[in-house]
């Protein structure tokens, strides 16, 4: 992928992450006490959501380079 695209692509997932923020937190607001439940369900429904606008592989490897960024940021932090 050329530099232009990738810092496109880049772009357009930062915008995507500011929209889902918005939403997550207005969803964990009105779930009160339920929202860290409310939290691992919207996860769940993501992917699912996901799987049906993509591929299963290509979930698969966004949610492992996920998993490898939130051990890269524990282990930052244990440092």
């Amino acid at each position: 992928m050329s530099d232009t695209n990738n810092s496109t692509a880049e772009a357009l997932f930062e915008k995507a992450l500011s929209v889902a923020e918005k939403h997550l937190e207005a969803a964990l607001k009105e779930a009160g006490p339920l929202a860290a439940y409310v939290a691992v369900a919207m996860i769940e429904v993501a992917v699912n959501q996901a799987v049906e606008e993509t591929t299963h592989q290509d979930v698969v490897d966004m949610l492992h380079d996920l998993a490898n960024q939130i051990e890269q940021d524990a282990d930052e932090e244990d440092e």
